[in-house]
């Protein structure tokens, strides 16, 4: 093994260090063993990464027993759900690139050896993927499970439907009580949200990328096995260290990048996708880009049958199987290359080898498709030349064309929604809330609810520079680039400029002489902004969204 802790504990002038560690408790034994850095997302801040800290130290021991010496240490967590529809929402985004920072740090300063990273909430996930990618010594990602579905009038239910549940109350259609009691019963525990959103899309796409142990992440966050497959991780992290691979680096490649995206648009999941994968392609040094992943989500059948496109949630793709059912079926199926690594030490193909058969009805056969082509899809024109994200699964309206309405900001757009002072046949359109406008492209599940609570969610369109919940349904296009806040078309759009959208020819298109756009170019201007702290930080490093809004050049050479 090649111990780069060695470092920190080896000489004669290492014996300040040495007697740190020894404070910590560590022994002469100790001191020999490889140093693995452990860390969780573990916080009282939202349901999702609660219970986190048992799943690590299951890990850790799992460490021990096979001859490493693990340290337990933990990052930040930012609540989507709690943070979502206000001001807070543009930390959530930033929170990704502290979470990747803070590892990297933490690992890089201590030396450690290898890392196994423990994630529970939307952006947790990718934050942690992208740390270990970064850092580049030998890792597994361990994801902390779904929390349980609630049960109200004899179905199934999410926290998506309490959202959409207030719309239902503004557009008359449901009772407060009946929001009331949706409130108490839809998250019923601890764990991620149960529908194929954001924390359980990527953690599906964990993996596809083969940096998560086969069948782990569709395991309910409540199940008691969490705990023997956290510390089998453990024991497979240090046969990796062992081994000498694979690094994360190896893992990620284009083509576990495409399996992830395929895989994503198989099962309906969540438009952060589109967010996330590029920017852990970047960790290792490919550009794998918004156009990447609509080559891939164009191909791929829609198979998986979940929310909030269709009917089911996270507990019920474990039931038949867990993700290996999805990923064997798509490998059949010609649509992800089986041939790549994972940290099981067998390839993707070979680690789902024995996975059963699709169920036919949570998960179909590739041939019995819902869909023949993927849940999500990127659309380009001259309204958004670099690409904004629709994601389909669901819907029954792919073309729409009407009226812009322009609202500067999420809260201009809630007011008028709240108030339902709008129209069936507009373009509601929220621009100045991508990466740099927001700053932290924030999440517009609240709106998209409210809009879909009123029984509008396909009566209009609502178009953003920011970012849209995995919970999000409807005509809802979000990602467009270039943001307003740097200049692009979305910046010159007026009340009453007709917009075209058709998710069939992946187009969307402003209706306007490019003569007229010429002279709207012309005389925009930047508006001026007073920015302090992480938000000014981020606003001035962060780049594009169709390049995954990194925050840093890439790896060195």
């Amino acid at each position: 093994m090649t111990l780069r802790s060695r470092i920190t504990v080896d000489g004669m002038d290492r014996a300040p260090h040495r007697g740190f560690l020894r404070a910590m408790g560590l022994t002469d034994d100790d001191l020999r063993k490889p140093f693995v850095g452990v860390v969780s997302t573990e916080a009282e801040v939202t349901p999702c990464t609660m219970g986190l800290a048992a799943q690590a130290e299951a890990a850790k021991r799992g460490v021990t027993q096979a001859g490493g010496r693990g340290f337990s240490f933990t990052t930040i967590a930012v609540s989507d759900g709690i943070s979502m529809n206000h001001l807070g929402m543009r930390y959530s985004l930033v929170s990704r690139e502290i979470i990747a920072d803070s590892i990297e740090t933490v690992a890089g300063a201590h030396r450690y050896d290898a890392l196994l990273g423990v994630a529970g909430c939307d952006k947790t996930l990718p934050g942690v993927m992208m740390a270990l990618v970064r850092c580049n010594v030998p890792s597994v990602f361990l994801y902390g499970g779904s929390a349980d579905t609630g049960t109200y009038k004899g179905r199934d239910i999410s926290m998506l439907d309490a959202y959409e549940a207030v719309g239902g109350v503004l557009a008359g259609t449901v009772e407060e009580a009946e929001l009331a009691v949706m409130e108490r019963c839809a998250l019923p525990s601890i764990g991620a949200c149960a529908g194929q959103f954001t924390a359980n899309t990527m953690a599906m796409a964990s993996e596809a990328l083969g940096i998560a142990p086969p069948g782990s992440t569709m395991l309910p966050a409540t199940s008691k096995a969490r705990t023997a497959i956290a510390a089998e991780a453990g024991r497979t992290l240090m046969t990796i260290l062992r081994r000498d691979g694979p690094l994360p680096r190896e893992l990620i490649s284009r083509d576990s990048l495409a399996n992830a995206a395929a895989l994503v648009a198989a099962t309906g999941g969540s438009t952060n996708a589109g967010l996330h994968l590029p920017a852990i392609g970047h960790e290792a040094g490919i550009r794998f880009t918004l156009a990447d992943v609509a080559e891939v989500f164009h191909r791929t059948p829609v198979i998986g049958d979940l929310r909030p496109g269709g009917r089911f949630h996270a507990k019920d793709v474990h039931a038949i199987g867990g993700c290996p059912v999805l990923i064997r079926e798509l490998i059949r199926g010609g649509f992800m290359d089986g041939r790549c690594p994972t940290v099981a030490g067998v390839s993707l193909a070979e680690a789902v080898a024995t996975a059963p058969e699709p169920d036919g009805t949570v998960v179909r056969r590739c041939e019995d498709a819902l869909s023949p082509t993927g849940g999500l899809v990127v659309l380009r024109g001259t309204l958004c030349p670099d690409g904004a994200l629709l994601k389909v699964a669901g819907l029954r309206r792919l073309a729409f064309r009407g009226p812009a309405r322009v609202f500067e900001s999420e809260e201009a757009c809630a007011e008028v929604v709240r108030a339902r002072a709008y129209q069936a046949g507009e373009v509601l359109v929220i621009r100045n809330e991508g990466p740099v406008g927001g700053p932290g492209m924030r999440e517009m599940l609240g709106v998209t609810a409210l809009i879909y609570g009123q029984g509008m969610g396909e009566q209009v369109a609502l178009l953003t520079d920011g970012r849209f919940s995995g919970a999000t349904r409807g005509m809802c296009i979000g990602y467009a680039g270039p943001e307003a806040a740097r200049g692009g078309p979305l910046a010159l759009l007026r009340d009453g400029d007709i917009v075209d959208i058709d998710a069939t020819a992946a187009h969307i298109d402003l209706l306007v002489t490019p003569e007229e756009l010429a002279a709207r170019q012309a005389a925009w201007k930047p508006a001026p902004r007073r920015l302090s702290g992480v938000l000014a930080k981020y606003a001035s490093g962060v780049g594009p969204a169709h390049l995954g809004a990194v925050t840093h050049p890439g790896p060195a050479a």
